[in-house]
Parts: structure tokens; sequence; C-alpha cells
């Protein structure tokens, strides 16, 4: 029986992919390389050590990487200022399964700093939750299921009692891997990548029922 909700963040509760997009190819055009949005797509919802990695090695750009994701966590609060909004139906959603009595928990790949910042900046503070897990929280990034393990834990549940909210392909990989039963939402990917997922929707406003109930 479901008795809790890991909520992933980016591309979720909000779409802040342009904007930690735009902030790295701004870092990297400071380093004199040119990227593109493209170049971060196969590192969507793994973190931003290989979000920003995965892009400087595909262009043989040696980087400290503590160094210039700092640099563009600076650029990135900047940028979401005012501007870094709550998906369609995210604070409902969230109201709503927490009326239910669902254990709520945040579990992003993403680092503290953005975590809160973008918490903060949509109205759904870290304190909406029972718990949180970030990136730094666990070695292991997605697809690797230690980020649900680490959340269903904290949860004080099973991974099996858990329902994951998606939205990235190695999201929901690490949630299936983990155990959990898993909702995609097709903001980032097309819903044709993300058949992984046991039920898939458009947006929080329309989630399927069925995947608050089993």
């Amino acid at each position: 029986m479901i008795k809790g909700i890991l909520f992933d963040m980016d591309g979720v509760l909000s779409d802040s992919e342009p904007f930690i997009c735009r902030a790295a190819i701004m870092m990297f055009a400071e380093s004199g390389l040119k990227v593109n949005p493209e170049d971060f797509k196969p590192f969507i919802g793994t973190g931003e050590n290989r979000y920003i990695g995965g892009v400087a090695e595909k262009y043989n750009l040696p980087v400290d990487i503590e160094k210039v994701k700092a640099r563009t966590y600076e650029i990135y609060q900047e940028i979401i200022r005012n501007k870094l909004k709550p998906l369609p139906g995210a604070c409902d959603f969230v109201s709503s399964c927490r009326d239910r009595g669902f254990v709520l928990v945040l579990a992003t790949s993403s680092d503290r700093f953005k975590m809160e910042a973008n918490l903060n900046e949509i109205g759904i503070p870290p304190e909406t939750f029972d718990a949180t897990v970030n990136g730094s929280d666990v070695v292991n990034k997605k697809p690797a299921p230690d980020i649900y393990l680490r959340a269903a834990e904290m949860a004080g549940l099973k991974p099996e009692e858990c329902l994951v909210v998606e939205d990235a392909v190695s999201g929901i990989k690490a949630a299936k891997t983990a155990g959990c039963r898993c909702l995609a939402v097709a903001t980032s990917f097309d819903s044709r990548y993300l058949a992984g997922a046991d039920w898939i929707c458009s947006s929080l406003e329309n989630v399927p029922e069925e995947a608050l109930n089993w």
C-alpha cells in the first residue's frame, strides 16, 4: 500500500532546467568555450557535477568542478530571482498529497544550495517536506538507486511503499531499481522516453488517480 511520495525537484516541481543550462553556458563562455543547450541533455537529472563535468569532458576542457560549479550557482541565483515559477499543478499536488496523509520526501540530485534556492523561489520551502535528500547526501547519483533508497529510509518506509515522482529517464531508472513505483511527468522528455515508469502524465494537474491508490 502506498504510504509515501518521493519527489524529484527539477522538472517536477519547477522548470529550472533552462535556467541552470543558461547559467552553465554563461560560465563556460567566461572560460572562452561556446557550448550549446543540446550538450547538457544527456546529463539531465544526474546532478550538477555530472551535468557540468560531462559537457567539459565533451569539449576536453579541464575544470576544477567545485570552482566552476560555484560560479555557475552564482549566475544561476541571479537569473532565477522572480523568474523561476512552480510547474502547473505542483503546489496543489504537494498539498493534496499532504492532505491524504502521505509522508513527503524531496529527493533531488542537485546540491543543497540549488535545492534551497529553487524551493524557496517557487514557494514550496524545504520545511514543506518531512525530509529532504540532495545530491551531496549520496555518493552514487542517478541512475543509481541510492538517493531513493535513502529517501525511503528517511521516510521510515520500505521502497515498495513509495511512489517516486520523476521527469528524467535516469530518475525513472533509479526509482525502479530502488524498488519504488514511479509516476513520470513529461516535462523534460517526450512521453515515449518515459515508458519505464508505471504511470505517465503531462503535468501534475492531471495525475492518474490510480497512481495514488494502490
